[in-house]
């Protein structure tokens, strides 16, 4: 079986800076064609964007996909809600799981896998402000540790 290439297209940086991730899944996502060639082209924004179940189905929301130049009557709206494609299955445990307190679903970011546009979603919890710098003070320690190190073994 081949191997076959992931080339990311976008990410959302903020979400592990304001979101604990519990768990990642990989959707497929519902497009049109001026969409894709103006996801090739990287015009394509996930920052504020949030994922929410109705009817058993799975949206996106708040995500910007600039509309295609060379696209004419063709072009969609750039915010308008798309469909993310998984199993039902998958769809009503999330939806369970969304249901407690204070769990979202939020994008963490868009690839291409072979020729399909595909989503990594992610199972999240919100960090408080403590928890946050928490996170970047371990960062810092780490950074100075490695700066540290490097400077011992010159």
């Amino acid at each position: 079986m081949a191997k076959e290439s992931l080339k990311t297209i976008a990410q959302n940086r903020q979400v592990r800076h304001e979101y604990f991730v519990i768990e990642s899944f990989e959707t497929g996502i519902e497009l049109f064609g001026t969409e894709v060639k103006s996801i090739r082209q990287g015009r394509v924004n996930l920052k504020d964007s949030w994922c929410t179940i109705e009817d058993g189905e799975l949206f996106v929301k708040g995500m910007h996909i600039s509309p295609y130049e060379q696209g004419n009557i063709f072009n969609k709206d750039p915010m308008r809600v798309r469909r993310l494609l998984m199993h039902r299955r998958e769809i009503m445990r999330l939806y369970g799981t969304v249901k407690q307190e204070g769990y979202s679903l939020i994008p963490i970011s868009l690839y291409f896998k072979g020729s399909k546009v595909k989503m990594q979603l992610g199972l999240c919890k919100g960090k408080k402000l403590y928890d946050k710098r928490d996170d970047m003070a371990a960062r810092a320690a780490k950074r100075d540790m490695e700066r540290a190190i490097k400077m011992r073994n010159r």
